[in-house]
C-alpha cells in the first residue's frame, strides 16, 4: 500500500498483516491518495482529505481485473480424416449407386488404415454392390460364361460367389491392404478447375500416380499390383477349366487399369452432374493436396 500526498514528492508504503488489515502512523493533515494493489488483481485508488487529529479508516476490496481469454479448437489430423470418410459414405450418383472413393473436399487428410479398410467394407457390402454382382452373374449365365458351372440355381450361384470375390479381393486389395502396406490413399481426388485440358490430364494420370499419405504424388502402385494381384487370386476360386494364364492374368490388369481410366473421366466431367449434395467440389488452383 502506498500513502501520497499533494506537493510532497515522498511517499509511504506499508504492507497488509496476516488479517489483511494495513496501517499508517502519524500521517500529516491534508490531501492525500492512496494506492492498493496486490498481484493478480486489479489496482485500486482511494483520495481524500485528512483533518488534524482525525483518523481514517475505509474498507478496501480488490478485484480481479478483465481479461480476455482466447480459446481456438481444432480438429486432428485423424478426425478431419474420419469427418471426410463420413461425407464420403454419403457419396451416390442418382442418390443410388455409390460414389464413396472420392474427395471433393482439398485439402483432403490422409486415411489411417482403418478408415481405408472401412471405406472397403462400405463399398464391397453396398446392396447396390450386390444388386450389381448379381446382374453381371445373371448376364454370365445368360451368355454362358464359364460354361464349367452349369445352369439352373446351382451354376447362377456360382457365378454370383466368383463375381462377388473378384468384387471384394479387387476392392480389399486394391483400396485397402495395398494403400496400408505402401502408406497411399486410395481416393480420387476432383479437380474441377482449370481448364479441360488440364482436368483431362489430371484424370488420365490417377490410374498411374495417386498421393500419398504424405501429400506427395507418388506412383499408383496400389492400383497396379491390386489389379495384378485380384486377377492371380481368381485362379484359386475360379473352375479349372476358366482359369486365367499368366498372359491373361496381366491383360485383365491392363483392362482394369483402362476401366480406372474411364471411371476417373467419368469423375472429373459426369459425376458431379448426377451427384447431388456433394461437398466443396472446387479446389482452389496451386493447392498443394490438389493433383
Amino acid at each position: 500500500m502506498k500513502l501520497t500526498h499533494d506537493g510532497d514528492a515522498t511517499s509511504q508504503e506499508v504492507q497488509t498483516d496476516e488479517d489483511g488489515k494495513f496501517y499508517f502512523l502519524n500521517v500529516p493533515p491534508g490531501s492525500f491518495k492512496l494506492t492498493l494493489s496486490s498481484p493478480d488483481l486489479a489496482p485500486r485508488e482511494i483520495t481524500g482529505t485528512l483533518e488534524p487529529g482525525e483518523s481514517y479508516v475505509t474498507p478496501v476490496m480488490l478485484s480481479v481485473p478483465p481479461f480476455v481469454v482466447g480459446v481456438q479448437v481444432s480438429l486432428t489430423p485423424v478426425e478431419v480424416a474420419t469427418a471426410e470418410v463420413k461425407k464420403e459414405e454419403k457419396q451416390r450418383m442418382f442418390g443410388i449407386i455409390p460414389n464413396f472413393y472420392v474427395s471433393y473436399s482439398p485439402p483432403a487428410a490422409p486415411l489411417t488404415p482403418k478408415l481405408k479398410f472401412e471405406l472397403a467394407w462400405k463399398s464391397s457390402t453396398d446392396l447396390f454392390t450386390f444388386a450389381a454382382v448379381g446382374m453381371v452373374a445373371g448376364l454370365a449365365q445368360a451368355g454362358d460364361h464359364w460354361d464349367a458351372y452349369g445352369q439352373g440355381a446351382q451354376g447362377y450361384a456360382k457365378r454370383f460367389g466368383a463375381t462377388y470375390t473378384d468384387v471384394f479381393t479387387g476392392t480389399f486389395i486394391g483400396g485397402a491392404i495395398l494403400p496400408t502396406v505402401l502408406k497411399q490413399d486410395p481416393r480420387y481426388f476432383y479437380k474441377g478447375t482449370g481448364t479441360k485440358k488440364s482436368r483431362l490430364l489430371h484424370a488420365l494420370a490417377n490410374s498411374v500416380i495417386c498421393k500419398g499419405d504424405n501429400g506427395h504424388r507418388q506412383p499408383n502402385y496400389s492400383n497396379i499390383l491390386g489389379n495384378i494381384a485380384a486377377g492371380g487370386i481368381s485362379s484359386l476360386y475360379y473352375h479349372p477349366n476358366d482359369r486365367d494364364t499368366v498372359g491373361v492374368i496381366f491383360s485383365t490388369a491392363l483392362i482394369r487399369l483402362g476401366e480406372t481410366v474411364v471411371a476417373s473421366i467419368l469423375q472429373e466431367f459426369v459425376v458431379p452432374k448426377v451427384a447431388p449434395n456433394l461437398p466443396t467440389r472446387a479446389p482452389q488452383s496451386g493447392d498443394p493436396a490438389t493433383f
